[in-house]
């Protein structure tokens, strides 16, 4: 196994978050841009305003990796329409693949014909671009009930409208990683939710994101069905990989 195939290396922190200058977390990023061409991750995963950067350091290394963005991200609540907006900009400045956020408040209300159309509409604009579309359903907001339904949901949109070829381009994510839980509970990914999620939205893929920090927890994720891991400790999980198969 190539573990780093299965890595969406990610940094989504904006200056504030971070409490440094738009210079410094810039350098962040590029910094993440030159460990994924060192690595050769599947993908990196960085705020839209970055994807130009990201392009021309791809096309300068001739490198291998995809770049990914996120869409209403971390809350989710926005419009249809708006994310529809937001993904097309992302498209025009060169994402290979975007990771939408649920409107699972919405959901929590049963506003279940919104996040049909959400999930329809902006899905169809990736398939139709040829990009793949991932579907961000925060676990730690939602009850298991509602992560069995909302996966459910996603997976029959997707099935009842595109073909098999499509079906492949679209993911079930666990989690954005910025969610605040009140009782220091995770918030990202735990193996009873992607569980959850494999037994309820496949045949689509799906991907655990939030919480994925180690080697061991990596390999245990894809055992039990994870198709791709968001994670910002890309590098320790390869490098233990590495020790392992290798001894040093």
């Amino acid at each position: 196994m190539k573990i780093n195939q299965f890595l969406d290396a990610t940094y989504l922190k904006t200056a504030t978050q971070a409490s440094i200058t738009e210079e410094e977390n810039q350098q962040k990023v590029v910094d993440l841009i030159n460990e994924a061409i060192l690595y050769n991750y599947k993908l990196v995963m960085i705020r839209s305003k970055y994807i130009s950067l990201a392009k021309k350091m791809f096309l300068e290394s001739k490198a291998d990796f995809l770049i990914g963005t996120v869409i209403d991200f971390p809350e989710g609540n926005s419009s249809t329409e708006i994310k529809l907006k937001e993904a097309q900009k992302a498209i025009d400045l060169g994402a290979d693949e975007l990771d939408f956020v649920v409107n699972y408040t919405a959901f929590k209300e049963g506003k279940i014909a919104m996040i049909k159309e959400q999930v329809l509409k902006a899905t169809k604009l990736c398939i139709e671009n040829n990009k793949v579309a991932k579907w961000i359903i925060e676990v730690a907001a939602l009850t298991r009930e509602e992560i069995i339904v909302i996966s459910q949901l996603i997976k029959e949109v997707v099935l009842e409208n595109f073909d098999e070829a499509a079906v492949k381009k679209v993911f079930v994510k666990s989690s954005t990683g910025f969610f605040k839980t009140q009782d220091n509970t995770p918030n990202g990914a735990t193996f009873e939710t992607m569980k959850l999620i494999s037994e309820n939205a496949k045949p689509l893929q799906i991907k655990a994101a939030g919480g994925v920090r180690d080697y061991g927890t990596a390999l245990k994720m894809i055992s039990i069905g994870v198709d791709r891991i968001g994670t910002s400790s890309s590098k320790e999980i390869c490098t233990k990989e590495k020790i392992h198969k290798t001894g040093y």
